[in-house]
């Protein structure tokens, strides 16, 4: 792998699947498991195996249909949980347990009642039992946003030694700011023994609306794995948004950050995601928003017009949409209005265009959207002036 690919993990059919009303059956898993390797995800994260026998079956299922991307079962740091991951796993090419424990002074003292010292001791014991069933081992530390950067390394370093391959280093409750975050990646980076031998992965949520961009602070400070959902779905404000950070790193050459995702899919995805979750994206959600490309400004829809590139920082083809949208609102100016009437067959003149204009704005201060069918009807308006 180039020092400067950054491995997808999707955590859609696992974290994205914990949000109240999204719960998918196996074989809705199935296909958005297919697409997400067809879209070029690196690690399909496809459930939590011991948390039910649905989520079980899943996974082995899921196992037996992936034929490149690794499979991934989440567990904790209990014995039980890890062998029923590794027997969900046991038709995947190439499995991943993924095992960890909370290691902020909170989770130890609270959530855990246990001591800083017998922590590192569970984390060591999960990963060694998990390496004895796969290679491939993730040990997350929950809640290293809010983690001691000393603690964490110490911890981190004992996991590498009991054979960990990739350290996730979550956001848990979306607290960090980007330079912390960041800073928190290049302080692990500097100071584990044996972290050149492993991955660094972010996993962030976006409580404080920053998920996406403390992601990008982590692989611009050394991390190699992004884990994210497709929508940016997730427990409570959810997920880093698969299609943002993706985006991020291929609009920004100079990063020199490369993923393996086919972005002409994301559209596409999206929408699957949207279909069988049930949970639809605002119409501004970034890259996939039903308004992410569409322009009701008479001074962006001009822009578009003459130049796409002046309002879109994205060609809208890169990401699986058709075309620009220009959308005609009351704020829409003459150039739109004309842009418009060519789509639906009408070549206006100038003395046309000024005629009907008066017109288009008396509709339009009454309709939110003014449509082809109005078009059409303000033609034989100007047609009986």
């Amino acid at each position: 792998m180039s020092t400067n690919q950054v491995q997808i993990f999707d955590t859609t059919l696992r974290d994205g699947e914990q949000v109240p009303g999204c719960k998918l059956n196996t074989d809705q898993k199935l296909i958005i498991a297919e697409q997400l390797e067809t879209l070029g995800v690196d690690i399909i994260e496809a459930g939590f195996p011991v948390s039910s026998p649905g989520d079980f079956k899943s996974v082995v299922e899921i196992s037996k249909l992936v034929k490149n991307a690794t499979v991934c079962g989440l567990t904790r740091a209990h014995k039980n949980d890890i062998k029923v991951a590794a027997e969900a796993l046991t038709y995947a090419k190439r499995p991943r347990i993924h095992t960890g424990i909370g290691t902020s002074e909170s989770h130890i003292k609270f959530k855990f009642n246990s001591t800083p010292e017998i922590i590192i001791e569970r984390a060591v014991a999960a990963v060694s039992y998990a390496k004895s069933f796969v290679q491939d081992v993730e040990f997350y530390a929950e809640d290293a946003g809010r983690t001691d950067n000393e603690y964490l390394a110490r911890i981190c370093e004992a996991v590498i030694k009991a054979g960990a391959t990739v350290l996730n280093i979550p956001d848990t409750t979306g607290y960090c700011l980007p330079e912390e975050y960041g800073a928190k990646i290049k302080y692990l980076k500097e100071n584990v023994k044996g972290v050149e031998n492993v991955t660094l992965s972010c996993h962030c949520h976006n409580d404080l609306g920053l998920a996406t961009a403390n992601a990008m602070a982590g692989v611009i400070n050394g991390a190699r794995q992004i884990e994210c959902t497709i929508n940016g779905i997730g427990e409570r404000a959810g997920n880093t948004a698969l299609e943002e950070v993706v985006m991020i790193m291929k609009q920004h050459p100079t990063l020199n950050l490369d993923t393996n995702i086919n972005t002409q899919m994301l559209l596409a995805t999206s929408k699957m995601v949207q279909e069988h979750m049930g949970m639809h994206v605002q119409p501004n959600k970034a890259v996939v928003g039903d308004n992410a490309f569409a322009h009701s400004s008479g001074i962006h829809q001009d822009g578009v017009i003459k130049k796409r590139e002046t309002y879109e920082i994205m060609n809208p083809a890169d990401v699986g949409v058709t075309e620009s949208s220009i959308v005609l609102t009351a704020r829409s100016g003459r150039a739109a209005l004309a842009y418009r009437a060519k789509k639906v067959g009408y070549e206006l003149t100038k003395m046309q265009l000024d005629t009907l204009y008066p017109e288009f704005l008396k509709f339009a201060d009454h309709k939110k959207e003014i449509i082809d069918e109005d078009i059409h009807q303000l033609m034989e308006i100007s047609k009986a002036m």
